[in-house]
């Protein structure tokens, strides 16, 4: 027996009857031959951890646009934190570890620069709208450059859990239902972090029901929200929170939505940000001859137009801004 058999005996042996066992995945686009050592979910996890897109999460905005302060989220950490919650809870449900990692690890990398301020801009400007989950899967399909040529080639179930992390689908394995909630867990309790370190909040202004219900610290909520997801979610086929903690939960979500996402200090950048966008796409429309080499090469079996958005969407918040710069801002004399 190999290494990889070895672990797929361990899944088959060890994890719920629930879990996605990676020997019983629905298979990949194109069909490769099995690694010897790692398992399906193990290579799919390892492919995105080493793809471009992924590194290039440690500049994308994550809520603060341009923020100064060293210990500011950004969409790398995000993921990363997203990651931890899900192998967490899927660790205790017996559950894919290797699945719900890969599922964590790549469900922004289709993220535009100045999180969801340049989201909202493309989805505005571009021919069919734009959402991130959609472009996560394009990057893994399409962009990305892999052992077959362009795309990395992933398996279903992790393509799904990308695709369905958030919106109203649900990801069709409870892994990928794991990752859906894990996300929200993170970036509702890091935001209130972020808030607070950048003086839009204080502790003071969160909501007494939510506090008293969910934790005081950021560490009490985050560890509450795990445990109850964990004990609702046993030997079920579904991954739930409570209904008192889903409520104070949303209600915290909300509270962020009014006070601290669409509040004029916390968005005071914005416009800005979105004009550049703005102004780039209709640029590289007009002079497509001005984009990467690597996205030029693509444009024979492409539309311009979503050529031009994977272009944007792929670039970090200080490419964007140099990119910007380089085209409308004179040069100065030597």
């Amino acid at each position: 027996m190999g290494f990889r058999e070895i672990t797929e005996k361990f899944e088959g042996d060890r994890l719920s009857e629930f879990a996605s066992k990676s020997s019983d995945t629905m298979g990949r686009l194109i069909e490769e031959e099995k690694c010897t050592v790692r398992t399906e979910y193990q290579r799919d996890r390892d492919r995105i951890l080493h793809s471009k897109a992924f590194r290039r999460l440690k500049h994308k905005t994550q809520v603060f646009l341009s923020p100064e302060g060293d210990h500011y989220r950004t969409r790398l950490t995000h993921t990363l934190e997203v990651a931890q919650i899900s192998r967490t809870i899927a660790r205790a449900l017996q559950l894919n570890e290797d699945l719900t990692e890969a599922i964590a690890l790549g469900h922004d990398l289709g993220h535009t620069p100045f999180g969801h301020s340049g989201e909202k801009i493309l989805d505005k400007i571009h021919p069919g709208g734009f959402m991130h989950n959609e472009q996560s899967l394009r990057v893994i399909d399409c962009i990305e450059k892999g052992k077959h040529g362009l795309g990395l080639n992933l398996t279903f179930e992790v393509r799904d859990g990308i695709r369905n992390h958030t919106g109203d689908m649900e990801p069709v394995t409870l892994e990928g239902q794991i990752v859906k909630l894990s996300d929200r867990i993170a970036y509702i309790n890091h935001d209130i972090d972020d808030a607070i370190r950048g003086s839009i909040l204080t502790s003071n202004d969160l909501p007494k029901d939510c506090i008293i219900n969910l934790g005081e610290s950021h560490s009490q909520r985050i560890n509450n929200m795990i445990m109850d997801v964990i004990y609702h979610s046993v030997g079920e086929s579904k991954i739930r929170m409570s209904e008192n903690i889903l409520y104070y939960t949303n209600k915290l979500r909300q509270f962020m939505f009014e006070n601290v996402y669409l509040s004029k200090k916390a968005k005071k950048e914005e416009e800005k940000a979105q004009y550049i966008i703005e102004q780039l796409y209709n640029y590289f429309i007009l002079h497509p001859e001005k984009m990467s080499l690597e996205m030029r090469e693509r444009m024979e079996n492409n539309n311009i137009n979503e050529i031009v958005k994977d272009y944007i969407a792929g670039m970090t918040d200080r490419y964007v801004i140099n990119r910007y710069m380089e085209i409308y801002i004179p040069g100065v004399w030597k």
